[in-house]
């Protein structure tokens, strides 16, 4: 049995505005239709019937933030998970890894853990399985494979993998020879012309009870820790619950460091095996690396969203909710949200992440969450707001319900647009529908939810001296939160 294993964590910094820590890059639609985890969730498609090898249900480790995106993602393709693995706090990805192959191991079974982070592009399929089908063979005789990227230009923004000679009876699988940190333009250059090296793509793959051992001997803290975690974890529908308060002990460390740079010196924990990967693979670190990776026009620009080019060249143009128009220009990134603007020059993409710096330095949310924010029962955009009103557009999924809540601070006012609600208003249980509405008083404890098959559109109208959304007293909640 293969088990996919995505690490879906980190913010993407540096594709701000579009990704923010509430909603990063993995979970936006930055290369078609569907996002990076949804496109990394699909990659071993075919891949059973070609190798003969069962897939089980991908393995998601990500956080509480982004629980409620993953699930519903993975369920509009079919991929749906019920082993989504809540990280109390980031620990990076040996700790990330050991919760997963502990979950993996629950039932009895031990199966070959392919592990991913999940805001990877890969743009040949078919060149990805045939890496991964080599990596299978060396990951079943017992060794720790990790997939290093065929480099087809002197990057210093990544690790790099010195490789051995091929091994016996393989294709192209190689001896892991050693990890090297990130390298000058100049050693970099080395590197590439020697044909030696490899990109470091943090891609894994080992049978799970050979990674449990080799942990347990190489860093006995992380592996008693998580191990106590996914003891003591609380299942929550799709959700597993790890225990806060074990985790939080767990020594942070990468899987590099932890355990794959140790093994030369324990051989009898497996061999470290590397595995070309020549498949279009690109990290898409910054608006840059999108602009390298995506479908150019003539002129080669890349475009997303409403927008029109007027003598302009070798750009990347995305636009969320308006037009945008360019004139004249070239080598530029505009990306537009409906909260922000960013434009740059295309060769100091990687300093965006210096905007989300002083952003927080600042005190404002824009670093964090979108105007449009995602719950577990639809979504919201703040659409207008001022001096003690503010305006929501709020879309509530088929058969969904907020919290029973009340708020100290503000009243609000429900329009409905679309759809049918079934509005609790104190003592009431009301039924509205298109244009028909209510009042919640300042103190009333209220909910709302949509019995119907459609979405509930509705516009809420808030009022009061306060409208922080921390201002809500939540009597039950169907999703779990406080």
């Amino acid at each position: 049995m293969l088990q996919p294993v995505i690490l879906s964590g980190g913010s993407g910094t540096r594709l701000w505005p579009a990704s923010r820590e509430i909603y990063p890059k993995q979970l936006l639609p930055l290369t078609g239709e569907e996002s990076l985890l949804q496109i990394t969730a699909r990659r071993l498609q075919g891949f059973d019937v070609s190798t003969g090898v069962p897939i089980a249900a991908p393995i998601i480790v990500t956080n509480e933030d982004h629980r409620f995106i993953i699930a519903e993602q993975l369920r509009q393709i079919g991929k749906a998970s019920d082993r989504i693995v809540l990280e109390p706090i980031g620990r990076n990805t040996a700790p990330a890894m050991q919760l997963a192959a502990l979950v993996a191991t629950q039932d009895g079974s031990d199966p070959i853990l392919l592990v991913m982070p999940a805001d990877h592009v890969v743009a040949n399929t078919a060149a990805f399985q045939a890496a991964m089908a080599e990596g299978l063979k060396q990951a079943e005789a017992g060794a720790l494979v990790t997939f290093g990227i065929v480099p087809d230009h002197a990057e210093t923004g990544f690790g790099y993998l010195r490789t051995g000679d091929v091994l016996p009876g393989a294709v192209s699988a190689r001896a892991l020879a050693a990890f090297v940190e990130k390298p000058d333009a100049a050693r970099a250059a080395e590197y590439v012309a020697s044909g030696q090296y490899l990109w470091n793509a943090g891609i894994f793959m080992m049978r799970a009870s050979v990674w449990l051992k080799a942990l347990a001997a190489l860093q006995s803290e992380i592996s008693a820790a998580c191990q106590t975690a996914v003891a003591d974890a609380k299942r929550d529908t799709d959700f597993i619950r790890v225990s806060k308060a074990a985790f939080t002990t767990c020594p942070s460390n990468s899987i590099d460091y932890a355990v794959m740079e140790k093994l030369g010196a324990h051989p009898e924990l497996g061999q470290a095996v590397v595995v070309p990967l020549d498949a279009g693979w690109n990290d898409v670190g910054a608006w840059d690396a999108l602009w390298q990776v995506c479908e150019k026009d003539a002129a080669g620009n890349v475009s997303r969203g409403d927008v029109m080019l007027e003598s302009t060249s070798n750009s990347l143009v995305f636009a969320q909710s308006r037009l945008v128009a360019t004139v004249g220009v070239k080598d530029l990134i505009v990306v537009e949200t409906p909260d922000a603007i960013m434009v740059a020059d295309k060769s100091r993409a990687q300093d965006v992440k210096n905007i989300v710096t002083r952003i927080k330095a600042e005190g404002k949310t824009l670093a964090a969450s979108h105007r449009k924010v995602y719950r577990p029962w639809g979504w919201y955009d703040s659409i207008d707001a001022g001096p003690r009103f503010q305006v929501k557009r709020i879309v509530v999924n088929p058969g969904a319900t907020l919290s029973l809540q009340m708020h100290h601070h503000r009243a609000e006012h429900w329009i409905v647009v679309s759809g049918t609600a079934e509005v609790t208003n104190g003592d009431q249980v009301l039924l509205l529908s298109e244009n028909q509405s209510t009042y919640i008083p300042l103190g009333t404890v209220h909910r709302l939810a949509n019995p119907g098959k459609l979405p509930l559109e509705i516009i809420e109208v808030q009022s009061g001296s306060y409208l922080g959304e921390d201002d809500i007293v939540r009597f039950e909640d169907t999703y779990g939160r406080q």
